[in-house]
């Protein structure tokens, strides 16, 4: 599986994404999130990417129903990468969330974890 949820923090839900994204993956991750918006209303995501080789087709269709579906339901989002395109990404995708969105290289991923604690 490319994707491992994480949800042993309180506040937010880590993702951990690697190799390359299949649809499959997105009946573990969307269940996750929608147990926390339904517990809390809204959901922090800790996205950390190592060795991320993005999405094949289905699972792009996948992360598009589910960016329409919970647009407003993402609070913060933080990334961490390796990479310049994961870096883009993460200016891609602002428009399509109401989530205040930021990107760290994954030399700063403590000062995401603060960030993504922060009030």
């Amino acid at each position: 599986m490319a994707l491992e949820i994480d949800e042993t923090n309180p506040g937010y839900l880590t993702v951990r994404l690697s190799g390359k994204l299949i649809a499959e993956d997105y009946e573990h991750f969307v269940p996750a999130v929608e147990k926390i918006v339904e517990e809390r209303g809204r959901v922090r995501l800790l996205l950390e990417m190592r060795d991320f080789h993005g999405w094949d087709l289905a699972a792009t269709w996948e992360d598009t129903k589910f960016g329409l579906r919970h647009y407003h339901d993402i609070e913060r989002l933080a990334m961490v990468g390796e990479k310049a395109w994961q870096h883009g990404m993460a200016v891609f995708c602002k428009p399509f969330t109401k989530a205040a969105v930021q990107y760290f290289d994954v030399s700063e991923a403590a000062k995401a974890k603060s960030w993504i604690e922060s009030d």
